[in-house]
């Protein structure tokens, strides 16, 4: 498929789609906690993803070489990925959904500063800044009464907003040096070295195995084909081809649904305030994808 200057509104189904599963997944990596220790989780649901994108690629004969010259990058990006979801889902055991979202996805922001610099053609513009900062508005107003009741820590917090920057740098990383690497072999990159280091450090965390159930393995395996096998493999395809500042922006519509499970499934209150964000968020999007008016056609 051909590489696009803007989100078309293909792209834009895909995105939210994809939004509405992060925001869900928040709420289930929380529930999984309770029966896998968090860097045991995250490796573990590597290890058990790799061969699913694996037999997939083969299946749809998509390229998959290390001699093509992304092993290198490659394996940065397994390291950001290792970081990204070791410090995700250590967030999510300290903190609640709401604030780990909050901080998390806050990567649109650093991935839009990124591109400013790396990406040619993908400069800041007037627009991209003030739906940055319109977007940013609507997240924060969604949390706005539920951080003010939190219990989560403030240790939590750093750790979610770590793993943000860890997702930036993913995100740019396959888009300036890994945009020749098909999606699958990026994707398995990153579950070979997070599967391999995150379960081999997992002791070093505490017991691996806490209280696990049908219903957590079940959740668990939803997260390895859905958000994973699936989920991933799709976000890598659309950065090779639309802007991928334009692309991460739709991450910041992740949290909000995170609020919306998160009263779907631990009855938090569903606010006005929750209504007022998706409104201001959706605005913020529709800014940052606005193509700047062409002087020669003035």
């Amino acid at each position: 498929m051909q590489r696009k200057q803007h989100i078309d509104m293909f792209g834009v189904c895909v995105l939210v789609g994809f939004s509405v599963l992060l925001g869900l997944n928040q709420a289930l990596v929380k529930l999984v906690n309770e029966g896998f220790a968090p860097i045991f989780q995250a490796g573990f649901r590597s290890a058990c993803a790799f061969l699913p994108v694996l037999l997939f690629a083969l299946v749809m004969k998509r390229k998959l070489s290390m001699r093509d010259g992304s092993f290198a990058y490659g394996i940065l990006n397994g390291v950001f990925f290792c970081l990204e979801f070791a410090f995700l889902f250590l967030a999510l055991d300290y903190t609640t959904v709401a604030r780990a979202s909050l901080f998390f996805y806050i990567m649109p922001v650093w991935v839009a500063i990124g591109a400013h610099f790396l990406v040619p053609g993908e400069h800041l513009n007037r627009y991209k800044v003030a739906g940055l900062t319109l977007a940013l508005v609507g997240v924060a107003y969604a949390f706005l009464e539920n951080s003010s009741n939190s219990s989560g820590s403030i240790l939590g917090d750093f750790f979610a907003l770590i793993a943000g920057v860890c997702w930036a740098g993913i995100a740019l990383t396959t888009r300036t040096k890994l945009s020749a690497c098909s999606a699958e072999m990026n994707l398995l990159y990153q579950l070979a070295v997070s599967a391999i280091v995150l379960t081999l450090i997992s002791p070093l965390f505490g017991e691996p195995i806490r209280e696990p159930t049908t219903t957590i393995a079940l959740i668990f395996s939803f997260q390895v084909i859905a958000v994973v096998s699936v989920g991933f493999v799709v976000w890598f395809w659309l950065l090779s081809i639309y802007p991928v500042s334009n692309v991460a922006s739709f991450g910041l519509l992740s949290p909000v649904f995170g609020v919306f499970f998160g009263w779907l499934i631990f009855d938090d209150p569903l606010t006005l305030a929750f209504l007022a964000s998706i409104l201001l968020v959706g605005l913020g999007l529709v800014l940052v994808n606005k193509p700047l008016p062409d002087p020669s056609k003035a």
